[in-house]
């Protein structure tokens, strides 16, 4: 993980318990206090949820391209075996004749 990806989580976490710290320390009825820790749970993990469904799909676009790369390569490779296998059997038959 690159140090900006720590930072990122680092600050979300910090985030997540900043908020978590304040609401429990502020002057509410406990059920009031434990709807608005529920409902910033739940805003923290969807925001962490998206961000890994982001990282996920960065890595998954990546994957594609190096695979279209290589088979693009290997591709590539075979036509110039192929063509070299050409010039040999081309070049074979005029020598034996």
């Amino acid at each position: 993980m690159n140090t900006g990806k720590k930072v990122l989580m680092g600050l979300i976490a910090g985030l997540a318990t900043g908020s978590i710290l304040g609401i429990l320390f502020a002057p509410s009825k406990g059920s009031s206090t434990r709807k608005k820790i529920s409902k910033k749970s739940d805003d923290y993990l969807n925001e962490i949820s998206n961000k890994f469904d982001d990282y996920l799909g960065g890595i998954s676009k990546k994957f594609d391209s190096i695979k279209n790369e290589a088979i693009n390569k290997t591709e590539n490779g075979k036509e110039k075996v192929e063509g070299m296998q050409g010039k040999l059997t081309t070049s074979a038959g005029k020598h034996h004749i």
